[in-house]
Parts: structure tokens; sequence; C-alpha cells
């Protein structure tokens, strides 16, 4: 259209153009584009295979919108034998993806909210097992309690083991007092595995209303089965979790020699990652609602019974405590990770809090006596499996067992079992490692014998010389010029 106003004939105007002169005379005639001139394709090139049928399938997506093109593509071949060919699933699936289109019900719409500073924060759970993290070499499964304002994006996070109440209160008061300041919302989801039980709701959502209070802030919840409405915690899981490992892939290993090892490894990485939120931080550090005076307590009391098995139940699961406590009423202490048993205002002992429900964990130094006293009782105890504890000892029960009768072999395991809690478990396993490796008899004289023999020879011990100190060079030193010294 340009070299028709330069040029004096439409032959060389086409020629420049590149194309035909009879296509150039069309243009310019009809003065318009080509892309004017084009018409729009809206007829069919071939047949549709399924005009007959798609009014059924429609009345089938009507009633059930959540159908498959692939499944009603199934449901065809089964019902017409060899009349649609596998390669025709393509066209069903476009012709059901416009009806979706055109036709279908509304979808879920998701509206973009403004974030003002220090007005909202929002935390959760995310699982972080598919890591494979090991401790030692041992899968380290856990989670982490997540914590985020969403203005800034600033976050936190604790290691905990399971959505319980306690692993909740812990997280969100290290996540304030490390913030220095309270925002005015708290958002979770709808928190039924951390506040919520069936058989008491009441006083779990008691509980978590003060915790709101003493730390004055408003508690709101997501609706259920919509993790999108606590969009900003579930996106930094997302890239929370790509950050470590990165992190990890870079480290070279995802073996840690501790929890504390990983946990500074985490710290390293939330650092980093709240280094450039600095400036935002900064504008809700301004506006956040001062902290309360002290902290609330971070754990659930509790009082139990001991049982005559020796045994304490704690949030549905059993726990061994000293046979001597058998009657007596015990408080207890139920943290996130672990629980602390005490009496007459005496702390007894520290035990792992096991995690789900169901479980047990019996030491086997709170019964040994009265098996040593009942060991006819041992074969068929319910928790025999807790008092091997390491495999050498179920290696040495098993080898008394083909060895000797089930009464002899309980006894004489047992017997080691009261020598490893008496005297040493790591020289007791010792020992039986190198009888198994020997292939010697095993029985509980020989491995007092044995234990006797390591405790009257410990071994060279090293000795260690310290060269006396020359007192001599500090009287150089206050002699010397101080332009000496320091050159």
């Amino acid at each position: 259209m340009k070299l028709i106003q330069t040029e004096d004939m439409l032959t060389v105007a086409a020629a420049k153009a590149g194309m035909d002169e009879k296509t150039a005379r069309k243009y310019r005639d009809a003065g318009q584009l080509p892309s004017q001139l084009q018409a729009e394709h809206t007829w069919r090139t071939r047949p549709d295979p399924f005009e007959e049928v798609w009014p059924g399938l429609k009345q089938m997506l009507e009633l059930d919108d959540g159908l498959e093109a692939k499944t009603l593509f199934e449901y065809l071949q089964r019902e017409d034998l060899g009349r649609f060919a596998d390669g025709q699933l393509r066209t069903l699936q476009r012709r059901v993806k416009v009806w979706r289109a055109l036709e279908g019900p509304a979808k879920e719409t998701y509206f973009a909210q403004v974030h003002e500073p220090g007005r909202l924060c929002q935390s959760d759970f995310t699982h972080m097992t598919s890591l494979a993290i090991t401790i030692q070499g041992c899968p380290f499964d856990h989670l982490l309690y997540h914590f985020v304002l969403t203005y800034s994006n600033w976050e936190t996070a604790s290691i905990c083991f399971s959505e319980s109440f306690e692993a909740l209160i812990s997280g969100l008061q290290d996540a304030v007092w490390e913030l220095g300041g309270v925002p005015h919302s708290h958002q979770t989801d709808c928190l039924s595995a951390a506040v919520h039980k069936l058989d008491h709701p009441e006083a779990f959502t008691a509980r978590y209303a003060a915790l709101m209070r003493h730390y004055g802030l408003e508690g709101r919840k997501t609706n259920p089965s919509s993790p999108h409405e606590n969009g900003d915690v579930e996106q930094r899981h997302h890239r929370f979790y790509r950050a470590v490992d990165q992190r990890l892939k870079l480290r070279g290993s995802r073996d840690f020699a501790s929890r504390d090892e990983y946990d500074v490894f985490l710290r390293k990485i939330l650092t980093q990652l709240n280094a450039g939120r600095r400036e935002k931080l900064d504008k809700e550090l301004a506006v956040l609602h001062r902290l309360p005076a002290r902290r609330l307590e971070d754990f659930t009391r509790q009082e139990v019974r001991v049982s005559p098995f020796s045994t304490i139940r704690v949030s549905d699961n059993t726990y061994s405590v000293h046979s001597r406590l058998i009657g007596e009423r015990v408080p207890i202490r139920l943290y996130a990770d672990h629980l602390d048993v005490y009496y007459a205002q005496r702390h007894l002992e520290r035990i792992p809090r096991l995690r789900g429900k169901g479980g047990h964990h019996i030491q086997y130094r709170h019964i040994i006596d009265g098996l040593v006293r009942k060991p006819g009782a041992f074969a068929n105890y319910r928790y025999r499996n807790d008092l091997f504890p390491t495999t050498r000892f179920r290696v040495a029960y098993d080898t008394l067992r083909r060895s000797h009768v089930e009464s002899v072999a309980s006894r004489q395991y047992l017997l080691i079992l009261e020598l490893a809690a008496n005297e040493s478990e790591a020289q007791v396993d010792a020992i039986l490692r190198r009888l198994i490796d020997a292939q010697q008899v095993i029985s509980a004289d020989r491995v007092k014998q044995l234990l006797r023999t390591v405790c009257e020879d410990p071994g060279p011990v090293a000795t260690v010389r310290v060269p006396a100190v020359d007192l001599r060079l500090y009287d150089s030193l206050l002699s010397t010029p101080m332009q000496a010294v320091i050159s």
C-alpha cells in the first residue's frame, strides 16, 4: 500500500513488495489488509464423531461436572464396542473443555488481598520427611511449625513431630518473641489436629482462646478444605522447602551429626531469606503490639495414676515409669517432643514423646526387678520387643532359646539385662558382640565374669606431662622497650 503511492506502475510496486500483480490489484481494489480480508474459521473440517452421543454425555456432565473426558470415552467404548477408536479421545477432551468453559459450573474465584503492616500473621505445619534428612544415618521424620508475616513475608520455623497443641503454642511463642512484637491477628487452618478433638472439643478451644487473649491476638481460621485462604504461609511452605532442598544439594549431604546442627542449618537459611525483607519488616515492627510480661507455659499439665503394669497413659500412648511408683499419682508435663515425670516436687525423668496414638515406650530399667523375680512372664509379655536395647541383645536371646528351654532362656536373658541395668549397657553390649562373633556360649555368668575382667583391667592410662612455665618470660616482656613490642 505504501509503494502504490510512490510507484507509477502497479507491476513495479507488486514486484518490490514480493507478490503477484493480481494479488496486489486485489488488495488495492479492496482497500483492506490481508488480515482484514481473512475469514474467521467457524466451520468443521470433518464430521463430529460424538454428535449423536453428545446430548447424553452433556446430561451426565450436568449431573456430575467432576467426570473426566477419559472416563466418558471409556464408557462409550464399553457401551458400543468398536465404534470409537482410541485416537478419538483428544476430540472428546476438547469438546468437554469447551463445554466447561461455556456452559459448565462457575469455578472458584480467588480474590487478591491488600496486606497492611503489622496486621496479620499466618502459621501452619508442613511436612519435611520427603527431604530425606538423617541424623547420624538414622531417618529424621519431622515437621516444621511455620510462621509468616503477610505484609513483609518475614518468616521463622521450628522443628516439631506432630500437629499438637503443644507444638503450636511453643512455635507461636518462639516466633513472636523472636520478632519482638505481636501482630493484630493470627490466622491458621481449622486447627483440627492442634486445638480440636472430637471427644473433648471445648478444652482445646478454650486453651487456644487463652493463648490468643494472653498475646492480644485476634484468632482467625480458614474455611474447611480451603488452604488457599492461608495462601501466604502455604506459598512460603513451598519456597522454603525448595530453599532447604537446594542448600542441601550444595552441602553435598543430607546427614547431620545432631538435631542441633540441623536446627542451626535451618536458622542460617531463614536469616538469609529474611535479610531482603528488612525494609518492609521495619514498617511492621513500628506498629506491632508489645509483648506480654511473660510467656505462657508451652506444656500441658496432667496427673495420671501408675498402673499395676508400671505404665502410665498419656495422650493415648503408653509409657513405663519405675515400678516403685505403681499405684501413685504422678504429675506429667507434656511438651511438643517429650514429657517430664514428677513426684513429690522432684523431676524424675524425661521421656521422648511418641507420635500418633496407640504407641508404647517401655524402658527395661523400670521393670527389670519384677521380671527377674517373675521370668515366666517375659515370653508372652506384650511389650517384649521394647526390652531389647540393641540388636545384639535380641540375637543373644534368640541364641539362648535355641540352646535352652523357654523358661531357662528367659531367665538367663533377664539376668543379662539386669547386668546392663545395674552395670553398663554399653559394656554388656560389647561383651555380647564378642561372644556372638566368636560363637561362644552365652550365659549370664559368662557376661558377669567378662564384666568383672573389664572393671579390673581398665587398660593403660595415658601419661600426660605438662612442662612448667618459665615465669622469667613475663619479666622479659616488661623489660622490653614498648616500640620493640609493637613492631
